[in-house]
């Protein structure tokens, strides 16, 4: 109800007297009806908007860009999303105060990926790929190799527990990252995702998310021709397990920890992830700004081989 203006030349007495009105208290509002967002919605926002056209760490924390920006370039990345419940999402806020609190002594100044600058939040995300590049006439093949490839699979949507809290750097040792590892789930979803990945990567130059173990006759082959090499990876991939390495990622510092502060992580309470269980139905395809979901199989044949 909008408020009524008065001028300071009326008085109590001039006005006439207001009739009183009987105050009923309000109705409580009815619990909200409306269903909840698709998924897909968050895609359309994935992207944050661009403020500079050079790297300017300043804008983003003191984060350097690992992929410089270049016409005709598509940073890409493939992964699991997972966007936490309200319950869920207190569970890990929790798991973070701790980490502060036992990293306080270093002064590792922690930021959160758990929700944006402006507080709104974020989903979180299993890796199946290295942020790589591709160039703009390689993007929708690229996409549909990727696509038919994952479907042709049939691997069903599965569910992961997270049973660890550790700290790894990325490849250029430029962050730090707090993440919470996860189990292999049942039918080995995480590493069969992680083959058809690296095979399709592989066919367009691009390297796997982790390296198999190196031999000598792998880098002698490697030396020879680098088709051989990339046969070799997608082959590799197919029987590999790394299963000690899926994981997601809660926060990130720009400087890393010492061993006494490994032992200070290892610590950490994780009781209340005790049975949370992550549902993951679909793989995202990021290519540039424009995000792909392809979804994973719910028939009858979702374990086949």
């Amino acid at each position: 109800m909008a408020l009524v203006q008065y001028s300071d030349s009326e008085s109590e007495e001039e006005s006439p007297p207001r009739p009183i009105k009987k105050h009923c208290p309000a109705p409580t509002p009815p619990a909200s009806s409306l269903p909840p967002l698709p998924k897909t919605f968050h895609d359309l926002y994935a992207a944050s908007t661009r403020v500079s056209v050079k790297d300017d760490p300043s804008l983003h924390g003191g984060r350097k860009r690992v992929i410089p920006h270049i016409e005709g370039n598509w940073p890409t990345h493939l992964y699991l999303e997972w966007f936490p419940s309200k319950d869920e999402l207190a569970v890990l806020r929790d798991i973070l105060s701790q980490c502060e609190v036992r990293l306080r002594k270093s002064n590792i100044d922690l930021q959160s990926l758990l929700q944006s600058d402006l507080g709104a939040q974020l989903p979180l995300h299993i890796s199946l790929s290295r942020p790589v590049v591709l160039r703009t006439e390689q993007k929708q093949p690229f996409l549909e190799t990727f696509t038919a490839a994952l479907q042709d699979s049939h691997i069903s949507a599965f569910d992961v527990v997270a049973d660890s809290l550790h700290c790894v750097s990325n490849y250029e040792r430029t962050r730090w990252f707090y993440v919470l590892r996860v189990r292999r789930p049942e039918h080995d979803g995480l590493n069969r995702l992680l083959g058809i990945a690296n095979r399709c990567l592989a066919q367009y130059g691009q390297p796997p998310l982790y390296e198999p173990p190196s031999r000598p006759d792998a880098d002698r082959e490697s030396r020879r021709s680098g088709k051989a090499a990339h046969k070799g990876v997608a082959q590799q991939s197919q029987t590999s397990d790394y299963s000690e390495c899926f994981h997601i990622s809660l926060a990130w510092s720009l400087t890393g920890p010492s061993s006494e502060d490994h032992d200070q992580i290892a610590q950490i309470d994780l009781r209340r992830m005790a049975g949370l269980r992550i549902p993951f139905d679909c793989v995202k395809a990021k290519l540039g700004n424009q995000i792909t979901s392809i979804p994973l199989s719910t028939g009858i044949f979702g374990q086949r081989e």
